[in-house]
């Protein structure tokens, strides 16, 4: 039995099927070719041994023999100590690879997850609050289209940082934000074709629509 266990929601509604966050986690067990099962817990209902796990109530969260683990971040972190296929070996490498993994959290997907409740809401309302969102977005987006003019990868292999980066960009790209970004556009297209993703969203479509 497969020590690490990968914890989602046993069913969301359609709108999130391919983009909970579930799916980063997946993607880098199978590209590093981990031996892995997944757990689900209600939807609905959560309860007191959910926020035990997961102090918000959201997923995911793994396990891996006595740790537990939340936040998408962290638990890649901890998949690119278990495998060199995730991230290097060599110091420079790994601090190229985490600083990547941050800066898709922190500056990119800061600027795209309010964007994207807009698009998801279906608001089209312009207001000046719709407007900072759409300029904040536009800003990072312009800083990784010319990132992504001049490599494959964020810090030279693929890597944990690209799970994220391209996950986040991907959600952009959902909605036709990339529209006029090729190289963010490319990137997110040469990750997305990879096996590993491909099986990913897979698995977690096929998990959702078990239990409609």
């Amino acid at each position: 039995m497969a020590n690490l266990v990968l914890t989602t929601f046993d069913w969301v509604p359609d709108m999130p099927r391919g983009h909970v966050r579930d799916i980063r986690v997946r993607w880098a067990l199978e590209e590093a070719g981990l031996p892995y099962r997944v757990e689900s817990v209600p939807f609905h209902h959560r309860s007191a041994g959910h926020f035990a796990h997961q102090p918000f109530g959201q997923v995911p969260w793994l396990t891996d023999g006595d740790l537990s683990i939340f936040e998408t971040g962290a638990i890649l972190l901890h998949l690119g100590e278990l495998s060199g296929k995730l991230m290097p070996a060599d110091p420079r490498g790994r601090s190229d690879v985490k600083q990547w993994l941050f800066a898709a959290l922190a500056s990119v997907e800061a600027a795209s997850q309010p964007w994207s409740f807009f698009k998801f809401s279906g608001d089209t309302d312009e207001t000046p609050m719709r407007a900072f969102f759409d300029g904040f977005l536009e800003a990072r987006l312009k800083h990784m289209e010319e990132v992504l003019a001049g490599r494959e990868w964020l810090a030279g292999a693929f890597s944990i940082a690209d799970i994220l980066m391209a996950d986040v960009l991907r959600l952009v790209d959902r909605f036709e934000g990339l529209a006029t970004y090729d190289h963010c556009r490319a990137y997110v297209a040469r990750a997305t074709s990879r096996p590993s993703f491909l099986k990913a969203r897979a698995d977690q479509m096929a998990h959702f629509a078990a239990a409609d």
